[in-house]
């Protein structure tokens, strides 16, 4: 994992059903509340990493080219349920996540998450 930036936000881009959002997003911020707090509304249920209905993906559609270099990251270290295969596959639970670098997110993507974990026989709450 890189290391968090001291004293600078993380420009977080939400590519959402109603659009896309960019916000800035302190390392020590949850990147859910942050778009909470800006007004953007986006799915949620347990707040604890474990009901995947936060559920979010890295577009490796578009790179990202401004900010940080090297790998896109994330610390999701207090997230109840989230398992190295989600991380590998690039999935992020939104309420539990804090950034370590600049993202650009699939947001909605609980089915497609609950999906993935059935089809490797891992735990899928609510599938």
């Amino acid at each position: 994992m890189l290391a968090a930036k001291r004293n600078a936000d993380y420009r977080i881009t939400l590519v959402t059903p109603a659009g896309e959002h960019t916000i800035q997003v302190r390392p020590d911020e949850y990147i859910w509340d942050a778009a909470n707090k800006a007004g953007i509304t986006l799915p949620a249920m347990c707040h604890q990493g474990r009901c995947l209905t936060c559920a979010a993906r890295m577009d490796t559609s578009r790179p990202i080219t401004t900010g940080t270099p090297g790998a896109a990251d994330f610390d999701q270290s207090v997230a109840d349920a989230y398992l190295p295969a989600d991380r590998e596959a690039g999935f992020v639970l939104l309420c539990t996540a804090k950034p370590r670098s600049d993202l650009r997110l699939l947001t909605h993507q609980q089915d497609k998450m609950r999906a993935y974990r059935v089809s490797r026989g891992l735990p899928a709450p609510y599938a």
